[in-house]
């Protein structure tokens, strides 16, 4: 496969600021999931192949079945990290590794549904707002707890963990107050509700905020701009 060097070079760099990243939290690791939103089937299957980053992230359930034939799916996971209405979800039920995006009892409802025709049980993470914002999906961080409570109901619904995308920021420390604060609820909830099904898994930080994302414990980032935005020359 004919080399990308932009990718190349975009990849190290990312690399190297997860590592150091990595160096002052409390982490040892971290998943890279790279967004692909706006990128096409070749780069990603050049992130896959030549680059060895395995875990990608839909936006779109349109794009990604437009896509689907021509991935190298041997060894990737596709996650879907945007919005999902609950019409779209027998699209994806058996494409996808995992839902970040679940911010309704409707919407776990449909997932439901349709794992058990195909007789899977779907990973989730549930979505929180951290900043509380209006024209941002996910639930309220008072909302959170009761949720995941009434998700036992649904068998083939696996709750893995929870979802961020914080408010614009424009300063690091801004950043690490909202990863902070849902980091802590996340773990609260856990452990006096949900201690029973395993650690959790915290999904936050993009191309913009990951570092901080990770020195607040996050588990997996999803990166899309910074890795597939081309240099100028």
């Amino acid at each position: 496969m004919e080399r990308i060097t932009y990718m190349d070079q975009n990849y190290a760099e990312i690399k190297a600021r997860i590592d150091a990243a990595l160096a002052r939290s409390k982490k040892k690791n971290v998943t890279l999931v790279a967004a692909i939103k706006y990128t096409d089937a070749k780069h990603v299957n050049y992130l896959h192949r030549v680059l060895g980053v395995h875990d990608v992230g839909e936006n779109r359930v349109q794009q990604l079945l437009e896509r689907w034939e021509e991935l190298d799916r041997d060894g990737l996971r596709i996650h879907f990290i945007g919005t999902l209405q609950r019409n779209k979800v027998k699209y994806i039920i058996d494409k996808v590794c995992m839902i970040h995006s679940l911010d309704s009892l409707s919407l776990a409802a449909e997932i439901e549904k349709q794992a058990a025709k195909h007789g899977i049980t779907m990973d989730v993470l549930a979505e929180i707002n951290s900043g509380c914002e209006e024209n941002k999906s996910g639930l309220y961080p008072e909302e959170v707890e009761a949720f995941c409570l009434e998700l036992a109901k649904f068998p083939h619904v696996n709750l893995r963990g929870f979802m961020t995308m914080a408010p614009k920021c424009e300063k690091k420390e801004e950043y690490c107050k909202y990863f902070q604060k849902t980091y802590q609820q996340c773990l609260d909830i856990w452990q006096k509700k949900l201690h029973n099904i395993g650690e959790p898994i915290l999904s936050m930080g993009m191309s913009d905020s990951f570092e901080a994302a990770i020195e607040e414990g996050a588990d997996m980032i999803r990166i899309g701009r910074a890795l597939f935005q081309e240099r100028e020359k």
